[in-house]
């Protein structure tokens, strides 16, 4: 089978700006795309696994790691629709030098760092001492092992949260060990004894949890070399999304990979790093030139969501971060309305103002209900809000969390 791309389509690379395009075409090397809010960072990396392929890389040899599935079907959806079916052409590169599989594989390997660890766990998790149909556990699952634990080791009268333990071993786990809870040594002792008689009672079941996929990989990596070789020959271009959002273990899976060939792209934004509490360590992009001197370093400034003077008030805010890579967003939209702060007393007269706000502009400019949405920070505001917009005949729709005045929950605050 051979491959030819619909150049029309992906190889017309004058739709993306210049610091786009330079991403896209950078192909060899570390890479560093620091992408600021409303670059386009998804555009650039869709793009970059298009153009691999236009370039004669099998679609087999590429990797893309993210978060979350809906960010990674997203990707893998808008690479299929760059690319067409397979047509007579020239032929892809097999960069494994592996005869065992086909140098064709349909497909890009796009997914989250999880599933990527689940594929490569499912074909060799027998050098571990598993079963290769080892079992996921989920949550609930996760705490029925974790009570047994502390009632196997509590003392009499003793009681322990299981959900806040569990929540601790996560952390440790995770490469978190280095937090300063785990300072105190009675702390760091138990964390430590509770995970070891954890992982023997998973291990018992054939089970392994959500933290298990990246590390049990990482270990299989470090006891059994011929299986991180298998997939560096694979995976000869990576790319990872979100990178400020790595966790330790997760920057030494794609340092695993990558230390050899040094083909990885990592694309993050420092600015929005705001995951430290779960373990999130922004060492892994601040750093990068520590483990890749070589790294080149794209920046992507130009934003297409905001005006100026929106991007012009976050640069200014963003700027007083004590450790970042600087950058200066802007925007092609003009300078735009000014940002208007009001103060009020209280949450109901702030709810009432801002009513009557979106009245005024229906009445008065016929901008429609739906065309507004509300934004705060916790559940417990939605409550003034949700009153004055009953009291007012205002229709909405509650996202992401549960009415005070229903109880029921919904899936942004937004009027309809």
């Amino acid at each position: 089978m051979e491959w030819k791309l619909n150049s029309a389509r992906v190889l017309n690379l004058n739709s993306l700006n210049p610091q786009q395009r330079q991403a896209v075409e950078t192909l060899n090397g570390p890479v560093l795309i620091l992408a600021g809010a409303g670059t386009g960072k998804t555009r650039v990396i869709t793009f970059r696994v298009a153009h691999l392929i236009a370039k004669g890389v099998s679609p087999g040899n590429i990797l893309a790691v993210t978060f979350t599935n809906k960010a990674a079907r997203e990707m893998q959806e808008r690479v299929t629709r760059l690319l067409p079916k397979p047509v007579e052409g020239r032929k892809l590169r097999d960069e494994s030098n592996d005869p065992r599989r086909s140098s064709l594989d349909p497909r890009s390997t796009i997914c989250t760092f999880h599933s990527l660890c689940v594929r490569i766990l499912r074909q060799h998790i027998e050098r571990l001492s598993y079963k290769r149909n080892f079992v996921i556990y989920n949550e609930s699952e996760q705490l029925g092992a974790v009570k047994k634990i502390l009632a196997q080791i509590s003392a009499k009268g003793e009681k322990a949260d299981p959900a806040a333990v569990l929540g601790l071993l996560s952390r440790f786990k995770n490469g978190g060990e280095r937090a300063a809870v785990f300072a105190d040594e009675s702390v760091r002792a138990l964390a430590q004894h509770i995970r070891s008689r954890y992982e023997t009672a998973l291990h018992a079941c054939n089970a392994v949890d959500f933290d298990d996929l990246i590390l049990l990989t990482l270990r299989l990596f470090d006891k059994h070399p011929d299986v991180l070789e298998a997939c560096r020959a694979k995976y000869r271009y990576v790319m990872a999304d979100e990178y400020q959002d790595t966790n330790a273990t997760q920057f030494q899976l794609i340092h695993a990979l990558t230390m050899k060939h040094r083909n990885f792209c990592v694309v993050g934004d420092d600015d929005q790093s705001i995951y430290g509490w779960r373990g999130a360590e922004i060492g892994n992009l601040l750093d990068l030139e520590k483990h890749f001197p070589e790294v080149k370093i794209i920046k992507l400034e130009q934003n297409y969501r905001s005006t100026n003077t929106i991007l012009d008030a976050a640069n200014a805010i963003i700027k007083n971060n004590a450790r970042r890579r600087p950058k200066q967003l802007w925007s092609g939209k003009g300078r735009g309305d000014k940002i208007i702060l009001r103060a009020y007393t209280n949450d109901d007269d702030e709810a009432r103002n801002l009513v009557e706000q979106i009245e005024f502009a229906r009445r008065a400019h016929g901008v429609p209900w739906l065309h507004h949405a509300v934004l705060f920070r916790t559940n417990q505001q939605s409550r003034p809000l949700e009153t004055a917009f009953r009291t007012a005949g205002v229709r909405y729709h509650l996202i992401g969390g549960q009415s005070f005045l229903t109880g029921r929950k919904s899936a942004i605050f937004s009027p309809t």
